[in-house]
């Protein structure tokens, strides 16, 4: 046997390996923030259970980004001595209680609480699992672990509003969320049974102070603090555009039934497709332009939202889904290239800033739309992405 037909079937096994390492990944992606975008998909339901505003509603299902945002800081600067296997299967084994709590709770506040103990759980596997793929694999199999666990978090928009539409509508809220928290379980053993036991987070400091010194590099860097503004723009205007449009949708003239409501986040589809390409639009185009046309394409996305056709508003839907979804990886990558050193801290900062952005963007927008309207809600939301695009004109191309 030549050399050439001894090592075909060894490069089909690696490749086959990696694609089932990289599906499992996905997966538990999908199962790690699966309930943070879902109960979305449910808002007017909720509003009308709670007996409460449009604005208070949108902003006590999001506050579940308070709890990502600082869980993300937390994991980053005291989670050194975490064992990446059992901080994830734990953190989703817990993340099972605010779920199942939920489901019983008939207090708004309550319900505030609950979503952001969920945003704490989420957000400490979400780290420690970005952490156990930089550890695990090669350089090469990085950049592919990574677009597995971008396109896993994207499948969740999809699949958990549209699961969870179709369960409320079905069977009533409360079985919604209990289902929800079967599936935290689930992700938990998968958890456990898959991946490897492994080390701490990083390597420790000699004191915590060093660590916490760590973070005022990223914050003294031009460009980084340009990266941490605009994810805080991204899902500033990615919660308050897809938070608010639900109500749209049930109002005249659109006027969906809570089942036709779920079945509309199929436009989650095309992001699945597009947001994987992210490194490619980056190398292509560079940050600044990369960033700058992926939210121009969500701009156009917004203002089809003003119209009043089902059409058109799902075209919209679609476009803003997937601009802001290309400009985030665009920005996430940029961090990591631009953070040498420090770039745990880097990361933290950022997926705190982010996750700000959302809870900001659900307080924001909801007064708005409660005092104002729709239509103001989407001039103030093309104004974010504009201020975004600004922002962006000060990233530079990275030295290869």
């Amino acid at each position: 046997m030549t050399t050439t037909e001894h090592t075909e079937p060894t490069r089909l096994r690696m490749v086959a390996a990696d694609s089932w390492r990289f599906g499992l990944i996905a997966l538990i992606a999908f199962l790690t923030l699966v309930d943070l975008f879902a109960t979305q998909a449910i808002l007017p339901s909720l509003v009308t259970r709670f007996g409460v505003s449009r604005a208070t509603m949108g902003f006590a299902v999001n506050a579940s980004t308070f709890g990502m945002a600082v869980a993300g800081i937390a994991v980053a600067l005291f989670g050194r001595g975490i064992d990446r296997r059992n901080g994830i299967w734990i953190s989703l084994a817990i993340l099972a209680i605010p779920t199942t709590l939920l489901s019983q709770t008939e207090n708004i506040a309550v319900f505030a609480l609950l979503r952001v103990a969920q945003g704490l759980c989420m957000s400490t596997a979400f780290t420690l699992t970005m952490a156990y793929l930089a550890e695990h694999f090669s350089a090469r199999q990085t950049t592919s672990a990574l677009a597995a666990y971008v396109t896993g978090n994207v499948a969740s928009n999809f699949f958990g509003r549209l699961m969870s539409a179709a369960v409320a509508d079905t069977f009533g809220i409360s079985t919604n969320f209990l289902i929800f928290a079967a599936l935290n379980l689930f992700g938990a053993a998968l958890v456990w049974f898959t991946l490897q036991k492994t080390s701490a987070m990083m390597r420790a400091d000699a004191t915590g102070g060093l660590a916490r010194a760590a973070w005022k590099a990223p914050l003294q860097n031009v460009e980084l603090r340009a990266c941490f503004a605009i994810g805080f723009l991204i899902l500033f205007v990615f919660i308050g555009t897809f938070t608010y449009v639900n109500f749209q949708l049930v109002a005249a003239p659109l006027s969906l039934t809570p089942m036709a409501l779920g079945a509309v986040y199929f436009v989650f589809l095309p992001s699945m497709l597009t947001t994987p390409l992210a490194g490619r639009v980056a190398s292509g185009l560079g940050p600044r332009v990369g960033v700058g046309a992926t939210l121009g394409l969500a701009i156009v996305g917004l203002l089809l939202l003003l119209t009043p056709s089902l059409p058109m508003v799902l075209a919209g839907m679609a476009l803003a889904a997937s601009g802001t979804f290309l400009a985030q990886a665009i920005a996430t990558g940029h961090v990591s290239r631009t953070a040498s050193r420090d770039r745990a801290a880097a990361s933290g900062i950022y997926l705190a800033s982010y996750y700000a952005g959302g809870l900001a963007g659900s307080f924001v927008i909801g007064q708005i739309y409660d005092r104002i309207g729709w239509t103001a809600c989407v001039a103030a939301l093309v104004a974010v992405l504009a201020a975004a695009i600004a922002v962006a004109r000060t990233l530079r191309t990275p030295a290869p």
